[in-house]
């Protein structure tokens, strides 16, 4: 591994307040009070009802509608989120702006909120991912706001309400609301796009502090948003303490590893995913994305240190306490997208505190939770220099050697699933650059892959400690990406020519455009090999991959799942002690349950659209064990609903034809 991709800040005890390090009581085991169950992220519930015996009895519960699918917006609205439960209710949010409690029973609304976003914003992730949940320790039980939701509203609002009414908390910011767009180093541009700066998944408490990410708009421009990380008192909203990504500071051992003439200025390298937490350690955990533009580093030389990284913090002060870089210089758009998964392991003989890290490279990294020190070996490997004049791609990379590949990592020759479409996949390839993962864009078009959704993509890891798995949802498509020379205008001639997933960009700044789109033929037909989208099992203790199926079916397939194409899938996984995995994440609109010690299907229900969400489960007051799931599409290729939709095995009593 080369010197300097672990960096470590001082491990050293610290004297902290009890309020900020001691761990909070563990959730009742039927309960799910954060995005990923707890703020370790791992998603695995206790919950045994539910099993690979009866799980096929499971059937629709109830659904909430959020009264959204109807009204239309400038920006394809996504509903992705991970329900919470404490309490005795359910919370939820949506990308519009509306924040709610649920009976977790029923499905029935306690109350309701609308923060109004506008409907003709241009947002470049227009999605909710979730809600969090503080109790006051210092407030008298049930009293105003005692317990509150902390909800990032879409257009960079951080707001605070009671969780028994749903009123604002008026002691937090102003009026209940902290304005997450002031104070940033370099903000959205309004002559580019107001809504540039975003706030897309929940934020992670530590303590009595609220810490937030952001969403920045991809490829935008070199001087995009900065992408500070912040706390916040949650009491009162006062920012206790701000970390950007872009190191300001000549000291910091980070800055030396930026150069260029606007190095410094870069912006992005935010966390719009979901970060994890260990309140005993006093740590927040920081999934970094790629600095700004996503496909042009001229201005940004060097290997860009925070940026793409899991940066531990020290979460009462913000100080870097370690950081281990996934991906060097990024020129691809492998942003860390996936939350870690905080959890246990065996390995050698001996129990270990480790940060799961799933990447778009396809890569699986098992860091030590203390240091940051890789527990199974990671290699620098040399990967293709660039050849765009200005561009300086990172000699090596880092590689997970000891653990394999989750996703194909090359394409050596052509794919089709006819020899009509081979050879036209084979005319398609001919001219690209292909060298394999890290292959650096190029002027003439270079193949990448895994491409930009991954490998994995948000929906990252759920860890199964009883059987020792790590589950994830990867994706195999390639892409293709070229850089466009501008004219002295500014201006550049794009010709995708109406491509699969056709994405071009102008990137203000920098002196090309890009443009970006599936590796697939002119009618549209893909050359990448089946399956396109799979679940994969990795065995921690055995270092190798347990089992992986396709995941999801091809418009108009109706093969079982053991033979379908596999599709490019949004979401995450969940598990259950009982050896349940739960997900949804395909565009064909099926939920489904698999085996976690084999991977075998068990069961698979029909949603109002494709489910590009995590799922979660809970127990409920009547003594049932419930799974919700997201089932909001995204207005395009996963279809448009707005419905929760929860499932239950049937009431006792009642037969089951």
């Amino acid at each position: 591994m080369r010197m300097g991709n672990v960096r470590n800040f001082g491990l050293a005890a610290m004297a902290l307040a009890a309020s900020s390090c001691a761990s909070p009581a563990s959730p009742r085991e039927g309960d799910w009070p954060a995005f990923g169950r707890t703020h370790l992220g791992d998603r695995h519930s206790p919950l045994t009802q539910i099993t690979p015996g009866n799980v096929a009895q499971l059937e629709a519960a109830w659904t909430y509608s959020t009264g959204e699918a109807a009204i239309e917006t400038r920006s394809a609205f996504r509903l992705s989120t991970t329900p919470i439960v404490v309490d005795g209710a359910m919370y939820i949010n949506t990308p519009l702006g509306k924040v709610a409690a649920l009976n977790p029973v029923t499905g029935a609304q306690i109350w309701s909120r609308d923060f109004a976003v506008d409907r003709r914003g241009d947002f470049p992730d227009s999605a909710s991912r979730g809600v969090s949940f503080w109790r006051d320790k210092a407030a008298a039980p049930g009293g105003p706001c005692a317990t509150r939701i902390f909800v990032g509203v879409l257009d960079a609002r951080l707001a605070s309400l009671d969780a028994r009414t749903g009123a604002s908390c008026p002691d937090f910011g102003d009026g209940g609301v902290v304005n997450l767009k002031a104070g940033l180093r370099t903000g959205a541009d309004p002559k580019w796009n107001a809504w540039e700066y975003e706030l897309t998944s929940p934020p992670v408490i530590v303590g009595d502090l609220v810490i937030v990410g952001s969403t920045v708009g991809d490829n935008s421009r070199s001087r995009a948003a900065s992408g500070e990380v912040r706390a916040f008192n949650a009491r009162t909203g006062a920012q206790v303490w701000t970390f950007d990504p872009i190191p300001q500071d000549p000291n910091d051992p980070a800055y030396k590893t930026w150069s260029g003439p606007i190095a410094h200025q870069t912006g992005a390298a935010n966390v719009w995913s979901v970060m994890a937490a260990d309140p005993a350690r006093d740590l927040v955990f920081l999934p970094t994305s790629s600095p700004s533009p996503d496909y042009w580093g001229g201005g940004r030389l060097g290997d860009n240190r925070y940026a793409n990284s899991i940066v531990a913090l020290r979460a009462s002060t913000g100080k870097v306490v370690w950081h281990f870089q996934t991906v060097h210089h990024d020129i691809w758009d492998y942003d860390n997208a996936a939350p870690p998964a905080l959890v246990t392991i065996e390995r050698n003989g001996r129990k270990r505190d480790v940060v799961i890290q799933a990447t778009k490279t396809g890569q699986l990294f098992v860091l030590d939770r203390e240091n940051g020190e890789p527990v199974f070996a990671v290699e620098e490997r040399p990967v293709p220099p660039s050849d765009v004049p200005g561009e300086v791609a990172s000699p090596t990379q880092p590689f997970s050697a000891e653990l394999p590949p989750l996703s194909p990592q090359a394409l050596p020759k052509a794919w089709g699933a006819t020899p009509e479409i081979e050879a036209a996949c084979a005319a398609e390839l001919a001219g690209l650059r292909n060298e394999g993962i890290f292959t650096p864009p190029s002027l003439k078009g270079s193949l990448i892959l895994p491409g930009n959704v991954g490998g994995v993509n948000w929906g990252g890891v759920t860890y199964d400690p009883e059987r020792g798995l790590a589950i994830t949802a990867v994706n195999t498509i390639a892409a293709v990406v070229r850089l466009v020379p501008k004219d002295q205008r500014g201006r550049a001639d794009f010709k995708a020519g109406g491509r699969l997933g056709d994405d071009g960009a102008i990137m203000l700044d920098a002196p090309y455009a890009m443009s970006r789109f599936f590796l697939a033929t002119p009618k549209g037909e893909f050359c990448t090999p089946t399956p396109h989208g799979t679940l994969v099992a990795v065995d921690l203790r055995a270092g190798r991959i347990a089992w992986s199926v396709p995941l999801g079916m091809a418009p108009g397939q109706t093969a079982p799942d053991g033979k379908a194409e596999g599709m490019v899938n949004l979401g995450g996984a969940v598990t259950t002690a009982s050896g349940v995995a739960f997900i949804g994440a395909t565009p064909d609109g099926w939920f489904r349950a698999f085996d976690t010690a084999s991977g075998r299907q068990l069961w698979q229900a029909k949603l109002p659209a494709g489910a590009r969400a995590t799922p979660m489960t809970y127990l409920g007051a009547d003594g049932r064990q419930y799974v919700v799931i997201a089932a909001g599409g995204d207005g395009e290729g996963f279809g448009r609903s707005d419905q929760f939709v929860a499932f239950a095995l049937p009431a006792p009593g009642r037969k089951v034809n």
